[in-house]
């Protein structure tokens, strides 16, 4: 098993770093301790590090005066607190069994807490807080979670660049590692509003956090993912449900096992493809070396004892005699014998 803690202390901001994959399964178990626990071994057996839930009671994350910001032709409910009352019935006692759960099929159990009294037994079951794009702009609860020591994933979705910063200073106040990761909060988003050049300007602005990204696209070929991979993202988050075509608004952009599985397959041909992060010549390049770079070569015959001049040379390939970079290093020097038109020009044939 990967630990999030130890992927987060060997990211290299110098290379692109495999993505630590966390399979959002916020409340897609719908209520079903037996539907969450597919969730975790379908997650487990795609390949996903961590599976997440959402911890939360519908009376203290939304007020009954709380409009839907959703998708209604998938999700019809235009009330969040109607929502959240739908998917509010586990707590404590369901997501240590599921923390168990996870545990056994390897893979790391976390949950976004929405309310200090989940961030408070969520503080026994998993490694990291993770802090939704909703909750950029509490600072109160942001110290609260960060109070716990652990390190903190921010997701940055509908953000200005002075919230990300507001939030970073409250941060950087407890000396918690943070995880910056780019979002959009749009429930799907379109590809052309992923935007995931925003990585780049996220890291150039906060280069002590650890750049990462929180997905909410279409999964398709997961081509999104692999991008943000690219760009440098060393966190991957999104929604994984067990069925696509499901009702609601968290399964039609979600991913699943097979899609998981593609992805790894993917990343697997792309971290081949990049090979190492360190420029030097690789051994199948040792014949090229030698027969495509070029030697110094006599343009015309050189008489023995005769002086060398830039008249008398050319370059050529193969690479077997004297570089053409020590050509005012021959110029000036004498002939030991005759050398003949065309010959590569070696060390021994100079005075």
């Amino acid at each position: 098993m990967i630990k999030i803690t130890d992927h987060l202390n060997s990211y290299n901001p110098h290379i692109i770093n495999k993505p630590y994959i966390i399979a959002e399964a916020g409340v897609n178990h719908e209520g079903s301790m037996d539907l969450a626990k597919r969730l975790i071994d379908e997650a487990a057996e795609g390949g996903a590090h961590a599976i997440k839930f959402q911890s939360y009671k519908a009376e203290t994350i939304a007020s009954k005066d709380s409009p839907y910001y959703w998708d209604i032709t998938k999700e019809p409910t235009r009330s969040q607190f109607e929502l959240f009352k739908k998917y509010d019935k586990f707590w404590k006692d369901e997501y240590y069994k599921l923390k168990l759960h996870c545990d056994k099929a390897g893979i790391e159990f976390m949950s976004t807490p929405f309310d200090v009294e989940s961030a408070m037994f969520l503080n026994d079951m998993m490694p990291v807080y993770k802090i939704s794009s909703s909750d950029i702009t509490n600072l109160p609860f942001i110290e609260f979670m960060c109070k716990f020591n652990k390190p903190i994933i921010l997701s940055t979705g509908s953000s200005f660049i002075w919230e990300i910063q507001q939030a970073l200073e409250t941060i950087a106040k407890y000396g918690n590692q943070v995880c910056l990761m780019h979002c959009i909060l749009n429930y799907p988003t379109p590809d052309e509003n992923a935007h995931l050049g925003m990585i780049l300007h996220q890291r150039e602005l906060f280069p002590n956090a650890i750049p990462g990204y929180s997905d909410h696209t279409l999964p398709k070929k997961m081509e999104v993912l692999k991008i943000a991979t690219l760009l440098g993202a060393a966190v991957l988050e999104k929604h994984f449900t067990h069925d696509k075509t499901l009702p609601g608004n968290d399964h039609y952009h979600a991913m699943d096992k097979e899609d998981l599985k593609h992805f790894f397959n993917e990343m697997d041909f792309t971290f081949n493809v990049l090979g190492t992060f360190k420029k030097q010549p690789l051994p199948s390049e040792d014949k090229s070396r030698a027969n495509a770079r070029r030697s110094l070569v006599a343009l015309k015959n050189i008489k023995k004892d005769e002086t060398i001049t830039y008249e008398h040379l050319t370059w050529k390939r193969p690479a077997s005699g004297i570089s053409p970079k020590e050509i005012n290093v021959v110029i000036g020097k004498k002939a030991l014998r005759d050398i003949e038109e065309d010959e590569v020009m070696k060390w021994n044939m100079l005075s």
